[in-house]
């Protein structure tokens, strides 16, 4: 599941409200977000919050790290182990589960989330 295009981007937080290598949540709307700093790469992610196994809101305590050769960006969620690729959302298990992501630009100090 790829992120769509934004079509509002909208100011989530301060860089300092996420702990670096780690995440923090915020709500928009009717939806939590979890937001990411994965420092240790320079990068920043979101995704929707709530892991799709068990559907708690958890994603934004997992633990994030990098798989496979291609090292690519991915969380854990803390409950159940259940691993996503931070880039397209997609369980890394053989499940068929997934979730959304959205795209993150940072400006002045602050995180802003695109959101459709």
């Amino acid at each position: 599941m790829e992120a769509a295009i934004a079509t509002q981007w909208i100011m989530a937080c301060h860089v300092d409200d996420v702990p670096e290598n780690g995440g923090s949540c915020i709500k928009h709307g009717d939806e939590q977000i979890a937001i990411f700093n994965f420092s240790r790469r320079n990068e920043w992610y979101a995704t929707q919050n709530l892991c799709p196994h068990k559907q708690q809101m958890a994603i934004s305590r997992g633990m994030i790290g990098s798989a496979g050769e291609t090292c690519e960006p991915k969380v854990a969620c803390p409950f159940h182990k259940k691993t996503f690729s931070l880039l397209t959302g997609e369980c890394l298990g053989e499940e068929e589960l997934a979730i959304k992501t959205y795209p993150v630009k940072i400006a002045d100090g602050k995180v802003f989330i695109g959101v459709y």
